[in-house]
């Protein structure tokens, strides 16, 4: 109990944004009569939150490195707007454009991390004028009209699914299997990972707590893989948000770029004289978010089958709202993609969750300022404990 008690303490903000999840997602299940945890409301909650949950993970990286960037929703809407000429009005291949789309979005990042980094103006302004500007050139280029319809291999990025590779009948084998493997591979990575901190005398877990915690995560991982086996399997969307926590938490984690922008955050003067280049990684950041910004405007666009002027509005209060009730520091320097993908979820479950009861928008917004407040509160609590 003991070592359960300082494991908790030691990890307040990684394991507080899962039992927060959890609890809201029971309260939900239970107010909603069951309908919440349903095939069908899983994957629209999955489908739904997609293009937000893109979006957090690159504005984490802005949050760690001690900035924000209130453009996203505008440059989503921009990037989705010349989609739909290359597409639709160009008849572009659909490869081509994406990729062309991504190259934007990552350029017009680039303009804004040239004026952050470089000039030193500060990002709430390089960034909001991104905003009014971006949005003025979305509803320029559209003329005020929705561009559709998109062809149908470029929708499938949001309404697709993966093929089942079996015949399971009503089942959805594939995804069962994926389920099977994933908690395989989770076995062998915390294995691993224990093998290695005690090779080097770290503190560990002991084996009746690892055992917990491997069985809870399996139990899991196996139930959503059953639940989304039951309906149409895995979505297109949700591997592709697979890959990107996967590639992100490697970088993050585990790559020097990744110890740079956490360096970048936690302390500009400091990182700066132990040789982190950090004009460069501030400008990488903002490249970056660009192309995610991009890459959360196809997905939208996928989703609506049409570019509209109005897309994107509010996608950055929602993206950075994810990011520090996933445990992001406002004052950077500490945050997780986990932790980020997790507070999209809570966005997203809330959201879903009060739609179902019949909540009007009014009490909606008002119910998720207060809970935004709250996480800023508990970190600054937090932070002040351990000062």
């Amino acid at each position: 109990m003991e070592s359960l008690v300082k494991m908790f303490r030691s990890n307040i903000r990684h394991y507080g944004m899962f039992i927060a999840l959890i609890l809201i997602i029971a309260l939900f299940q239970i107010l909603t009569d069951g309908i919440l945890l349903k095939p069908l409301n899983l994957t629209n909650i999955i489908l739904q939150n997609s293009y937000i949950l893109v979006l957090a993970i690159g504005m984490l990286l802005v949050i760690i490195t001690g900035h924000i960037d209130l453009s996203v929703g505008s440059i989503a809407a921009f990037v989705g707007a010349l989609s739909a000429i290359f597409m639709v009005n160009m008849q572009m291949p659909f490869a081509v454009a994406f990729i062309l789309s991504l190259l934007i979005g990552a350029a017009i990042g680039a303009w804004q991390g040239f004026w952050v980094a470089y000039v030193k103006i500060p990002s709430f302004i390089v960034t909001l004028a991104g905003m009014l500007l971006f949005r003025g050139l979305t509803m320029i280029v559209l003329k005020g009209q929705s561009i559709s319809p998109f062809p149908g291999a470029f929708q499938k990025i949001s309404s697709g699914f993966m093929p089942d590779f079996f015949t399971g009948g009503s089942l959805h084998l594939s995804t069962i299997v994926i389920g099977i493997l994933l908690s395989v591979l989770l076995i062998f990575s915390e294995l691993r990972t224990r093998k290695n901190q005690k090779k080097y005398s770290f503190e560990v877990l002991p084996i009746g707590l690892l055992t917990a915690k491997l069985a809870a995560m399996i139990v899991i991982i196996n139930v959503f893989t059953y639940v989304l086996a039951s309906y149409e399997g895995i979505p297109n969307i949700l591997i592709i948000l697979f890959i990107l926590i996967v590639i992100y938490s490697f970088v993050m984690n585990r790559m020097v770029m990744g110890r740079h922008v956490y360096a970048l955050g936690g302390n500009e003067k400091a990182a700066k004289l132990s040789g982190v280049k950090t004009k460069r990684v501030t400008f990488w950041v903002f490249v970056n978010m660009g192309a995610l910004a991009a890459l959360s405007g196809l997905i939208f666009a996928a989703r609506l089958n049409a570019a509209t002027p109005k897309a994107g509005v509010n996608f950055e209060l929602d993206a950075i709202a994810a990011c520090f009730i996933g445990g992001a520091s406002a004052s950077g320097g500490i945050g997780t993609v986990v932790g980020a993908i997790v507070g999209g979820l809570v966005m997203g479950v809330m959201n879903n969750g009060m739609s179902i009861i019949g909540l009007g928008i009014d009490w909606q917004q008002g119910i998720k300022g207060l809970v935004l407040l709250l996480a800023v509160a508990f970190d600054i609590y937090n932070k002040n404990k351990t000062a």
